[in-house]
């Protein structure tokens, strides 16, 4: 069966799609496989960054920062689909290739079952200011999702990241000597996604 992009990112709440597309720009900048894509990713960076910043002012405005928001998810949307079209294109129905664009893979499962919560999440060090988590494979899924915050920080989780490996998701950019607290959820199935896992912590080296 070939392997297709799965386009319900269309179907993301706001701040889970503007993580989401930070995934695909960190994805696919540099990647050998998709050099040519239609909407370069400074292009797709610009969309993306008028995105967050039309949200952060739509929570605190009226009716018409709402609108340019809604505005701006649009074309950010747009941008996305036409990337996604390409990868489809590219990936030669290879899943890997596929998902290491940091699009998802439409699931060939037809069932409805919940995906089930990530267990047994392992942390360890990568390179500098790096997290690697590792999680138990979860049946019907294609992608993994990581987060991370100050362990000290109650609520301010930095952007996600996406790995179609459930043994190396690899979370970047920290700061060394911090402890960051980890959760990881699985993505795909019928039902979008999972629970996010127990959390665990880990300080970056």
């Amino acid at each position: 069966m070939a392997t297709k992009v799965s386009l319900r990112f269309a179907k993301l709440a706001d701040t889970e799609l503007d993580n989401f597309a930070q995934g695909v720009i960190d994805a696919m900048t540099g990647n050998a496989i998709y050099p040519s894509p239609p909407v370069t990713m400074a292009n797709l960076q610009a969309a993306k960054d008028d995105f967050t910043d039309k949200m952060a002012a739509a929570q605190t405005g009226g009716i018409a920062d709402t609108a340019a928001k809604n505005n701006s998810r649009q074309t950010l949307l747009g941008d996305l689909r036409r990337v996604a079209t390409y990868v489809q294109m590219n990936c030669n129905d290879d899943p890997a290739l596929l998902l290491g664009s940091g699009f998802q893979a439409q699931s060939t499962n037809r069932a409805s079952v919940p995906l089930e919560q990530p267990q047994s999440l392992g942390l360890k060090n990568g390179a500098s200011g790096q997290l690697v988590a590792t999680v138990d494979p979860v049946r019907n899924a294609n992608t993994y999702e990581g987060r991370a915050k100050l362990t000290d920080d109650a609520a301010s989780w930095l952007p996600s990241v996406f790995s179609g490996d459930s043994q190396r998701i690899v979370l970047a950019g920290l700061t060394r000597g911090k402890d960051y607290t980890v959760e990881v959820r699985a993505l795909g199935g019928s039902t979008g996604q999972s629970d996010w896992s127990d959390p665990s912590s880990h300080m970056a080296m």
